[in-house]
């Protein structure tokens, strides 16, 4: 993970410094660059960062070598230029030079441009929009980077200041331990700098705050996870309300500790059937893979809205399923009814990065897919996502999943149809569910036809034409 490995090699000596960052493989935050890279080129990878968590460019690397910067002042002046030259708005960018060895034993030097994340959109001079998804600069069409801008209309919540509050207020064990983590040599000041976790006048963010602070609470009262346990399959209400009355617990602190604790006390209440494990034994596991609900579990509370007040994350523990809900909507780029092909997006870019640097979060876009893989490998349905009005609600089931021959026999969308069958968990009639998933009367009708035909939903009514008719699972 390079945003912890650039730091080490950095602080490596001059003569190992080149060939341990030609080694570091590029990733979410780090891209390597020539020297001799045209200064327009070299826009898009600030571009890029700077629309997504910000991240570091070495200039000087190329082709697994180290050629090195110091033949080149003509074209590093150029290159040191660029943010304002080439990117609108500028993008914030921070130069230095580092000593080091080139591939010939010369002492020679570095170029390394540290980027922020951006509080706007960013573009090039020539009108382009990139973001940085995994180890690629990946250039935006006009739809996407219309919904980009759209959901970066106005700065990240997480970069505010809070008032009144300075590095000397934080947790200095925690600092610490980030510190040792990120693999950082400077004071815990410069740390938090180098991830903009502080203002350019040196106040505290508010993901400096949830992520370092004892209890964020005292400012922030909604940043906490909620933990419910309920008895029954449905919640139920007034004197029907299934909820353990000694299973509902809010757990506090920073975000590493609520995620620590919040993980422990699901580990604790998840129900368990027995199973055979790998060395032929009959084990109790979780009826919901631990993986999946993990990982979960921390997309929400690094992804969630810290700027909606008055709501918090909630894991709700079923008899046959945990409910994960975290406020805020999913940015315009992604469609919950096709959650595999969601964009890497993070609302949170400075906590997303300060979380992969302290190895809570990979952040390498793959959290969704980790937990279809997770699910499908225990044999159980796939991930659904629902959207209110203002949250998302991820479902894990421990229903069997449909044998991978039969789905492919089903037309296209008909899992996600079954999907909203199981989430209403009820019967219902074919018009509630073109309503439901906004498709036209004739292709419910033929999604439904097939699942009747596998046996996986049955029809109840007088006949063809019975307007009372419905639809349930087998």
């Amino acid at each position: 993970m390079s945003t912890n490995e650039v730091e080490r090699a950095l602080a490596l000596p001059e003569d190992e410094r080149g060939a341990a960052l030609a080694r570091i493989p590029e990733d979410q935050w780090l891209e390597r660059k020539s020297v001799r890279v045209a200064p327009k080129d070299f826009a898009h990878p600030l571009v890029a960062l700077a629309n997504a968590e910000g991240g570091v460019v070495v200039v000087g690397l190329h082709g697994g070598g180290v050629e090195g910067i110091k033949a080149h002042a003509a074209r590093v002046n150029a290159l040191l230029q660029t943010p304002m030259d080439f990117t609108r708005p500028p993008v914030r960018t921070h130069f230095e030079q580092v000593t080091c060895r080139n591939d010939d034993g010369d002492v020679d030097a570095l170029l390394i441009a540290r980027v922020s994340p951006g509080d706007v959109l960013h573009e090039t001079a020539q009108g382009e929009c990139f973001l940085r998804v995994g180890d690629e600069s990946r250039k935006l069409g006009f739809v996407a980077r219309q919904e980009l801008h759209y959901d970066r209309g106005s700065a990240p919540y997480d970069g505010q200041p809070i008032a009144g509050v300075t590095v000397q207020d934080l947790d200095a064990q925690a600092l610490e331990e980030y510190r040792r983590a990120a693999g950082a040599t400077d004071t815990h000041a410069r740390l938090l700098q180098a991830r903009s976790l502080l203002t350019s006048s040196c106040k505290v963010t508010v993901a400096g705050y949830l992520l370092f602070a004892r209890h964020p609470q005292e400012r922030l009262p909604h940043a906490h996870v909620r933990v419910l346990r309920y008895r029954d399959v449905d919640r139920g209400t007034g004197r029907r309300l299934s909820l353990d009355d000694a299973a509902d617990v809010r757990i506090e602190g920073s975000i590493p500790r609520v995620i620590e604790l919040a993980a422990a006390t699901i580990d604790e209440w998840v129900p368990r059937r027995r199973a055979l494990d790998d060395a032929g034994r009959f084990e109790g596991v979780p009826i919901v893979p631990r993986d999946a609900w993990l990982e979960g579990l921390v997309n929400a509370v690094i992804h969630r809205s810290y700027s909606v007040h008055g709501d918090h994350v909630r894991v709700e523990i079923f008899p046959d399923r945990v409910e994960i809900e975290s406020p805020g909507r999913f940015p315009g780029l992604a469609d919950p009814r096709r959650p595999m092909e969601i964009a890497r997006f993070a609302r949170n870019p400075r906590i997303a990065r300060a979380c992969a640097d302290l190895r809570i979060g990979q952040e390498l876009g793959e959290g969704i897919k980790r937990m279809f893989d997770e699910m499908r490998l225990d044999g159980l349905t796939d991930p659904a996502y629902t959207q209110t009005q203002g949250s998302v609600r991820l479902i894990l089931r421990s229903e069997s999943r449909i044998a991978p021959a039969v789905a492919r026999s089903l037309p296209q969308g008909s899992l996600s149809l079954l999907d909203l069958m199981r989430s209403a968990r009820q019967p219902l009639g074919t018009g509630q569910l073109v309503e439901l998933s906004g498709l036209s009367r004739p292709t419910v009708k033929r999604q439904l036809d097939a699942l009747r035909g596998q046996g996986i939903i049955v029809w109840e009514g007088k006949s063809d034409k019975d307007p009372r008719a419905t639809w349930r699972l087998a």
